[in-house]
């Protein structure tokens, strides 16, 4: 059985993994980690990873950029491996993250779907065919009207996985409005879309001679980044140091 600790336990998205952790028998939560305690859980909660003196196989952050900091000193003296999914940090804590790598285990990716990651890995395929036949390349990227950053980290990290799989780069186009010229052949546009409670869609088109090739992700729920969360810590417990990420869990996934 593997022991968890989730660091901001009562926020929103520590509280659906609570619940999925119940429905899991290969995993339970040890101990939770929030400053805020109005909620009453099955486990133990403390303030800060620092305090708490409970043992666990692995953290799952899902608190915010202001506390990871903290978080990873601590993992880095109590040698924890943590899945990071707090989104937003800071160039400087993403390289404190590498650091931390080279003492434990540490996974993050730019999307914790299990669904989006492996739509990345057949967007490089598809990238290898349809790109290097001539195929234009676009993103529309779907968001509620709460989202504050566009275009989304995940439509990045979608053009960025067409960029890794062709043997050329690709230059990201935001905004043509601006622009008065026929489309680069070696571009990939990009767009934003917010309004309402969408949770998440990802369109990634790629338009040739007379054909259309669409591959299409919808988020229903937030529910899906915190099981892909409950997949990732799974995967990470008992790993030896280093930097890992969602498609190492696909890639497990699709062994099994």
């Amino acid at each position: 059985m593997i022991k968890m600790i989730i660091h901001g336990c009562n926020g929103k998205m520590g509280q659906v993994l609570t619940q999925l952790a119940k429905e899991d028998e290969n995993i339970e939560v040890a101990a939770g980690i929030d400053t805020y305690t109005g909620i009453n859980n099955d486990y133990p909660v403390f303030p800060s990873l620092d305090a708490c003196d409970v043992s666990a196989d692995v953290v799952v952050d899902f608190s915010s950029a202001a506390a990871v900091d903290a978080l990873l000193d601590t993992c880095k003296a109590k040698k924890l491996p943590v899945v990071l999914c707090t989104t937003g940090l800071s160039e400087e804590q993403l390289q404190k993250a590498e650091e931390l790598a080279k003492e434990t285990a540490v996974l993050r990716s730019a999307n914790m779907s299990l669904g989006v990651n492996l739509l990345l890995k057949l967007l490089k395929e598809a990238a290898k065919v349809l790109g290097g036949a001539g195929f234009d390349i676009e993103i529309v990227e779907k968001h509620h009207n709460q989202k504050i950053d566009a275009p989304s980290g995940t439509a990045i990290a979608m053009a960025d996985s067409i960029n890794e799989a062709m043997d050329h780069n690709y230059h990201y186009v935001y905004d043509r409005s601006q622009v008065r010229q026929k489309r680069d052949a070696k571009e990939i546009g990009i767009s934003a879309v917010r309004g309402g409670t969408l949770v998440g869609q990802h369109d990634v088109i790629f338009a040739g001679m007379d054909e259309v090739v669409e591959f299409h992700h919808t988020a229903y729920s937030k529910s899906i980044f915190a099981k892909g969360a409950l997949e990732a810590a799974k995967y990470l417990a008992g790993k030896p140091a280093g930097m890992y990420d969602m498609s190492d869990v696909v890639l497990k996934e699709n062994n099994n």
